[in-house]
């Protein structure tokens, strides 16, 4: 796990360029102790970029084909689910897409719904959310 932390560290330095400060954590490993027939060791590396979002939305495609369909949903509901906590998950996920969306439609020099700008006159300007 040291040699993982170490080789991960010296990749994000070495392409760091690459890697934006404001997605922390955007780097994950994991080493298996048992490997694959012929290797000595097996290791996983995901990072984390606005890329991911199509992964989330592939996802979301799937779940929300099955959900209107109710493919399965008994075997949740039979163990005590309730049919809303899918209809949460579902709104998580588009929450998620949103997003990534957003970060991706920020440039590495812009704020994130306007972190740390100032109107001229010194006063921030307060944004109403539904």
């Amino acid at each position: 796990a040291v040699v993982s932390t170490q080789s991960t560290g010296n990749i994000q330095s070495k392409n760091s360029a690459y890697f934006v400060e404001w997605i922390p954590s955007n780097v994950k490993t994991a080493v298996c102790n048992v490997p694959p027939p012929g290797y000595d060791l097996s290791g996983t590396f995901i990072g984390n970029s606005t890329a991911m979002q199509e992964l989330f939305k592939r996802i979301n495609e799937q779940f929300t084909s099955m959900f209107r369909r109710k493919v399965f949903l008994h075997l949740y509901t039979g163990e005590g689910m309730d049919e809303m906590e899918f209809n949460e998950a579902e709104s998580d996920i588009a929450d998620i897409i949103t997003e990534y969306q957003q970060y991706q439609e920020c440039g590495v020099d812009d704020t994130y719904e306007g972190e740390g700008e100032e109107e001229a006159g010194g006063e921030e300007e307060e944004e109403e959310y539904e």
